[in-house]
């Protein structure tokens, strides 16, 4: 392949190659197509091209310089990368100006963090995870690994400077050095990792990602450009090639079958993945290699070469054009626009914004005015209007809202602000959802009067019947106990006159209902004699529904509170046996926040106790981790004999007038059959022995 010179570095075509496959790896990912599941990795690969090609620079320029001139080269990176991310950002705090006020206030500080290229650091100081969010996410939230990477370019050059007074910068001391610093990186993130929980502290952290950044730097003192025109590498081309083809398969099956929710891959998979793509990059990198002339095919370099803009504008794209409501399925017609739009204003990026910036070469903005006072000197004056005075409209419209912003007060700002998402995130509760309780004697099917209840705090809910004796109490959190109505004596009390449900098909240890219609709670046509008390755990969907459960189900004790995960039962599970309120039937609903192993699951079963009966319900999100935690229940349901899964997942398939925009929580009518189901399953295990 022909050696082309740029800047008088050596141009390596299958470079652009490699950034072509990992940017075209993210967009797959963040569109949701199911054979790119690994997508996200591309990013990982990023870094080390990012670390190798730097580091290249650097040593190159001391090389030749005997120094290194660190204010030309945080020069050349913010022209590289600063003007063609604040043209996007611009961009869409313009069009969120015009179309939804509220949630461009919702992203102040995504884009605050962005212009200082702190936006990792932001999202782990705020909680906000990559991976488990509630829609709509903020537009700007891809820009954390560009803050990664601008923070890499701001101490690297120091460090290389100080070190370079003690060790030769070609020698092994310093590569020795280097990847000392790539293990510490390592060994932090599995150190911070918790297993079952939200991956995101390890995925943001510079500390946590350094190490990608450091295995290309390393491979840059080993592997330098400046030597790969010698022609005593071609001797060694089959076992370039060979390395080079097999790290290459590595990195497209982790694309592909890799899980963000993988635990290995936060014990040694991203390291991995790292070091196969050291050797990819080592391969790339060689003129004469089988690597560099696949990579280096024309439609890999074009698309290669526009990465950094097709990676700033594709997520906002996406993002802006999805579906509002999580229940409605993306067309394939809408995944091409995207794709097109992404691709699109990309290359007008990389051609107006990008070049001229790194390049300092205006021409073709020139060329433009040029052509524009032609042709309007040769316009009609009507067609001059009708296409000027739209575009003026449009800016004043701009101007206008922007403006009207400046005239509210600060109150009414923490207001707007405060109904919208908190960058990248949503309210897990929405005004649709049944944050307070309902009139439930309003409810089709639901004929006797049960008490009122009135809001006692954020997101919580108390009733005026007696509550339990010392419940857990947690913030956004809800223990309450319905009363008991008096019911006439049964010769055989534990056998209850309602229909048991029948047992799905789907899996062992499972529980569906046969019918989705309102049932009637007072006790006409569906009378319950709880001889067993219940206690139900759940987050906000059970929340929302804890009036009707409380309806069909007299006497239950439900503990809801926004945004629980599992690993918060086992201490809810101490306090209730502590204040001894633990009912003979557990209900768990938890699994909408995000995922959890198979071990929590356990600990949590084995701690409620053989001697109680568990009904666990499985999850509907429209989330990654959805199938994560519907595998986890239904696998451990079948490892115990007290222990049965309830199906809300298929149960609730097909019926969106069940669930509110999110596609999670609920309506009144989804209430209504979620309790139902709850119920059945109650009635079943009510009549089973739990030590059978």
């Amino acid at each position: 392949m022909k050696e082309i010179k740029k800047n008088h570095r050596l141009y390596m075509p299958g470079l652009d190659g490699i950034r072509a496959l990992a940017v075209l790896a993210v967009i797959s990912y963040h569109l949701n197509w199911g054979w790119a599941s690994g997508g996200f990795l591309g990013v990982s690969v990023f870094f080390v091209l990012s670390g190798y090609l730097i580091t290249d620079m650097l040593i190159e320029e001391r090389k030749n310089k005997q120094r290194i001139d660190l204010k030309r080269f945080w020069i050349r990176r913010i022209r590289r990368l600063l003007p063609a991310m604040v043209t996007m950002i611009i961009a869409i705090a313009v069009y969120l100006a015009v179309t939804n006020i509220p949630r461009l206030f919702s992203i102040q500080g995504d884009i605050w963090s962005a212009l200082t290229y702190t936006s990792n650091w932001y999202n782990i100081f705020h909680h906000i995870s990559y991976f488990e969010s509630f829609g709509p996410p903020s537009p700007l939230g891809h820009l954390w690994s560009l803050a990664i990477e601008e923070q890499f370019y701001l101490i690297w050059p120091l460090l290389v400077i100080g070190l370079s007074r003690f060790f030769n910068p070609t020698r092994g001391k310093f590569v020795l050095l280097t990847l000392a610093g790539a293990i510490l990186s390592f060994v932090a993130m599995v150190l911070l990792y918790e297993p079952g929980t939200d991956p995101s502290r390890v995925y943001y952290g510079t500390d946590t990602r350094a190490f990608g950044l450091l295995i290309g730097a390393s491979l840059a003192f080993i592997w330098p450009s400046s030597k790969l025109v010698d022609p005593n590498l071609r001797k060694h081309r089959f076992w370039i090639d060979m390395t080079g083809v097999i790290g290459l398969l590595v990195v497209i099956y982790m694309f592909m079958r890799t899980g963000e929710y993988d635990p290995s891959l936060y014990t040694g998979g991203m390291l991995i993945l790292s070091l196969v793509s050291s050797f990819v990059i080592a391969a790339a990198a060689s003129p004469s290699s089988l690597v560099s002339k696949i990579l280096g095919w024309k439609a890999l370099r074009w698309i290669g070469k526009r990465s950094y803009s097709i990676y700033l504008w594709h997520y906002p794209v996406i993002v802006i054009t999805n579906p509002t409501s999580p229940t409605t399925d993306t067309s394939y017609f809408l995944l091409m626009i995207q794709l097109a739009l992404s691709i699109g204003l990309a290359a007008w990026s990389y051609s107006f914004i990008e070049t001229p910036f790194r390049t300092g070469d205006w021409s073709i903005w020139s060329k433009i005015v040029k052509l524009q006072l032609n042709g309007m000197t040769k316009q009609h004056p009507f067609k001059f209007l009708v296409r000027t005075v739209p575009l003026v409209i449009l800016m004043l419209i701009c101007v206008s809202n922007i403006m009207n912003l400046s005239i509210f007060s600060s109150q009414s700002l923490t207001r707007l602000a405060g109904t919208a998402s908190p960058a990248g995130q949503s309210p897990e509760l929405t005004s649709d959802v049944l944050t307070t309780t309902p009139d439930v004697n309003q409810l089709p099917g639901l004929t006797s009067p049960v008490p009122t209840s009135t809001p006692i705090g954020k997101n919580s809910l108390a009733t005026t019947s007696p509550a339990p004796t010392a419940s857990p109490k947690a913030e956004n959190s809800t223990a309450r106990t319905s009363p008991v109505p008096t019911v006439p004596k049964a010769e055989n009390p534990a056998i209850l006159t309602s229909p048991a449900p029948t047992v799905s098909p789907k899996a062992e240890n499972s529980i569906a209902s046969t019918s989705s219609a309102p049932v009637n709670a007072s006790g006409a046509n569906n009378p319950v004699l709880l001889t067993q008390s219940v206690t139900a755990i759940g987050d906000s969907v059970m929340l929302g529904a804890a009036p009707v459960l409380e309806k069909m189900i007299p006497g239950i004790t439900v503990d809801g509170k926004v945004s629980r995960q599992l690993s918060q039962a086992p201490d809810m599970i101490k306090q209730f046996k502590a204040d001894n309120t633990l009912g003979r039937i557990v209900i768990i609903h938890l699994g909408t926040n995000g995922p959890f192993t198979s071990e929590q699951l356990d600990i949590l079963i084995e701690m409620i106790g053989e001697n109680h009966k568990i009904i666990l319900i499985n999850t509907r999100v429209p989330k990654k981790w959805e199938y994560v935690v519907n595998g986890t229940l239904t696998s451990v349901s079948r490892g115990h004999a007290n222990v049965k899964l309830v199906d809300w997942y298929s149960f609730s398939a097909n019926k969106p007038d069940w669930f509110v925009s999110d596609g999670v929580h609920l309506t009144v009518k989804g209430a209504e059959a979620y309790s139902k189901l709850i119920l059945d399953a109650v009635n079943a295990m009510s009549k089973l022995d739990p030590k059978k």
